[in-house]
């Protein structure tokens, strides 16, 4: 929060920056920044047409602006205040929304949650069998196909094949089998209740495939090896000699101690699907979710709804940190070091 408050005293093109440039008929001030260069002076058409922002902002005006938005404070008294309201779960209101922060990130979480859930379920679901396997037949042909594949799908950016999915199954260029924006289709509410179960699953299937593309190759090869070391431990050699069929010294001994440092790379995994990826594929699939919210408001410098949803991620991943090591006990008791005399 505090490296994030610090960059934002320097970065052009404030909330007031933004009300001025568009008041005064300039459009958006990041034209300016990031445009082609090409300067159009439209303030004497603006004028012309009785446009009454072409005609400049009043310094009284401005200092409205400043004492609205809290800019007439100093930028350490800013950060104290902004802290204390986010202790108090008080995010404040949107610059250019009109609306509490804590609705609008009500308002977009269901989309996020929709990709993020999905796609950890998935990864987990498909990775943690195939690293298993995987680990079986280390060194087989079919260890060293599934590990190619992994590793092209792991090169392949998501915004890239979520781009391919479009053009051959979105109606981009070749097949119209998927839809291309929403959760829902328009009727939706008149479906019956397996209907809007099929409609919800065929509007998600592509935005959940480009967003869990990347996790399989980490968590399959993860897997893979945590299981390697751990059948070369002598504790295994022991109970394959004391007659344990293979399922039960893999999945009764080996798989528990082996799904450790698997448990421990799941805040990392859930947290990177749900936030990382989360503003491309919404962009792409007209996603209405919070990584899209996230970036619209880092370009209109929103810095209520930047700040406020910057805190929530944070405090969302130190929450699944701590049910991840809750996590640790239930797998292995050993490490519940309370137990101990």
């Amino acid at each position: 929060m505090i490296v994030n408050f610090t960059l934002t005293q320097f970065v052009p093109g404030g909330p007031i920056e933004q009300i001025a440039a568009q008041m005064e008929g300039r459009g958006d001030v990041f034209e300016n920044i990031s445009g082609s260069g090409e300067e159009v002076d439209t303030s004497n058409e603006a004028a012309a047409s009785g446009y009454v922002g072409a005609r400049g902002l009043s310094p009284e005006y401005i200092a409205q602006l400043e004492k609205e938005f809290g800019f007439d404070k100093p930028p350490f008294e800013r950060f104290l205040l902004m802290m204390w309201n986010y202790v108090r779960f008080d995010f404040g209101t949107s610059y250019f929304r009109s609306q509490s922060v804590v609705s609008l990130v009500l308002d977009k979480l269901p989309v996020s949650i929709t990709l993020g859930l999905w796609s950890t379920l998935i990864a987990y679901l498909v990775s943690i069998p195939l690293g298993i396997r995987k680990a079986i037949r280390d060194g087989s042909t079919f260890d060293t196909w599934t590990s190619s594949a992994i590793i092209v799908g792991y090169a392949i950016p998501g915004f890239l094949f979520a781009v391919m999915l479009i053009v051959l199954f979105a109606g981009g260029s070749y097949w119209r089998i998927f839809p291309l924006r929403g959760l829902t289709s328009d009727d939706w509410e008149s479906l019956s209740l397996v209907g809007k179960v099929l409609d919800y699953l065929w509007h998600i299937a592509l935005p959940v495939l480009a967003t869990t593309i990347a996790s399989f190759a980490t968590l399959t090869l993860l897997t893979k090896n945590s299981f390697l070391d751990e059948i070369k431990k002598q504790y295994v050699i022991t109970a394959r000699a004391k007659g344990l069929s293979e399922g039960r010294v893999l999945y009764g001994h080996v798989f528990r101690n082996a799904m450790l440092i698997v448990i421990a790379g799941f805040p990392s995994l859930f947290i990177s699907v749900f936030f990382g990826s989360s503003v491309i594929i919404e962009t792409l699939f007209s996603l209405d979710g919070l990584g899209r919210l996230g970036f619209e408001a880092a370009v209109a410098r929103d810095y209520p709804i930047v700040f406020g949803t910057l805190f929530a991620f944070s405090l969302l991943g130190l929450i699944v940190g701590i049910i991840s090591d809750l996590t640790y006990v239930l797998v292995d008791p050993r490490i519940d070091f309370e137990t101990r005399g």
